[in-house]
């Protein structure tokens, strides 16, 4: 099995596709065959965005997955913009599609990037929760939030859900230009409960050494 990393986030829209690839382009610089999967991709008609960015830039990086199709990226997709539960009509998970999926992928890789949709608590039926997925794959996961006035909140939520669930993860910020304030209104919260804080575009090289001996 390779090392599983599970990239998931505070919400939607915080940058889950963005930390996946930079992962995958630090993993590979270090000699290392890397895959990526987009488990469900919602808001698809004719184009999955996600799915077809994570498999073109492991494409790019790992030559073994030539023949790999965006279908095998994202197995699977609902047209309407929503959580999977709601776009699919409450339909069942196909567990054991992911889960053939997981496994096409990962016979071509040392490292697995595995992005989930929206946040932890996403519903995907009446069985399954976006969370419940890092537990069905084994994965060590990457909390991706935001840096704006709110991120203390929002963050500590779910750190909490990973630590009832017994997941290992670590937290990473995707900080942009528009949260100017992060240094003064946020960080000093963090600063003084964790040992560091991480952020994504500046600290890789330090998130993959640390994902990578979890």
């Amino acid at each position: 099995m390779s090392k599983r990393i599970f990239v998931t986030a505070t919400n939607t829209n915080i940058g889950k596709t963005y930390t996946s690839k930079l992962l995958l382009e630090e993993f590979a610089s270090r000699g290392l065959k890397v895959g990526a999967i987009k488990l469900i991709e919602t808001g698809v008609e004719e184009f999955a965005p996600d799915a077809q960015a994570l498999l073109a830039c492991a494409q790019g990086l790992n030559a073994a997955l030539k023949d790999i199709k965006v279908e095998d990226i994202v197995p699977i997709t609902y047209k309407l913009p929503a959580a999977p539960y709601v776009a699919s009509k409450n339909t069942a998970l196909d567990l054991d599609k992911l889960n053939a999926a997981v496994k096409k992928l990962e016979a071509f890789c040392d490292v697995l990037i595995i992005e989930g949709a929206g946040g932890l608590y996403v519903p995907i039926d009446d069985e399954y929760m976006m969370i419940d997925m890092i537990k069905n794959f084994e994965a060590t996961a990457v909390l991706v939030t935001h840096c704006a006035l709110g991120c203390i909140n929002d963050t500590l939520l779910s750190s909490k859900a990973l630590e009832d669930k017994k997941i290992k993860y670590i937290t990473v910020f995707n900080c942009r230009q528009s949260d100017k304030n992060f240094a003064e209104v946020s960080q000093p919260y963090f600063l003084n409960t964790q040992e560091k804080v991480l952020k994504v575009e500046r600290d890789i090289d330090t998130i993959c050494d640390v994902l990578y001996n979890l």
